[in-house]
């Protein structure tokens, strides 16, 4: 009797869990803005790197260089340091940087260290390894000559079900020789969050 309850009870816990919702996918554009938790998304990263570097590519620091040398500065984007109380993919809002950066056409993107790194170890592979012709020379990288860094911040204030998120983005633009700063870009998000209380 006991075997029979139990395999009715597993038939049952399976019917059951055969009955549960269905995990439902639908695909988005990727310049889609949807906004779930009101946490810092690809949306943000996208819209802030896009503005801060077209603030930073309309300040007098782009016309004194090519009035000074002549030719487009080559920038290095360094470090975004993350100092906000949540997980920000702070790799895919440099690549964004770098993105605007290479689409505006006024500067000269370089690789940033790891890659460099990656690279020099391509060429050290070559010059044993590659035909003669083909080999890659040592020494012709294009130095940088600004960078540009900075950090993500966040304040939260929540009461009950309602919560304020602000995101600043601070960004700095250093000139690598002098280290001089040339540019200092704020960007800043407010978002409200208000979630309903569950009637029971």
């Amino acid at each position: 009797m006991k075997k029979v309850l139990s395999c009715l009870m597993l038939i049952g816990i399976i019917v059951v869990s055969g009955c549960g919702p269905t995990t439902q996918v639908t695909r988005l554009d990727s310049d889609t803005t949807v906004d779930l938790s009101g946490k810092w998304n690809d949306t943000d990263s996208r819209m802030v790197a896009d503005q801060m570097i077209d603030d930073c590519l309309t300040h007098i620091w782009i016309n004194n260089h090519n009035q000074e040398k002549g030719a487009k500065p080559a920038v290095i984007v360094g470090f975004v340091r993350n100092k906000s109380n949540e997980h920000i993919a702070t790799q895919t809002f440099i690549s964004d940087i770098e993105r605007a950066f290479i689409n505006s056409g006024k500067v000269r993107p370089v690789e940033g260290k790891d890659v460099r790194d990656e690279i020099r170890a391509e060429r050290a592979d070559q010059s044993e390894n590659a035909a003669i012709e083909t080999i890659k020379r040592m020494g012709r990288e294009l130095g940088a000559d600004y960078m540009l860094y900075g950090q993500i911040n966040t304040i939260e204030d929540r009461e009950g079900g309602r919560q304020i998120m602000f995101y600043q983005t601070d960004l700095t633009l250093s000139n690598i020789e002098s280290l001089e700063k040339v540019w200092i870009g704020t960007k800043k998000i407010k978002k409200f969050i208000g979630r309903k209380k569950l009637k029971l």
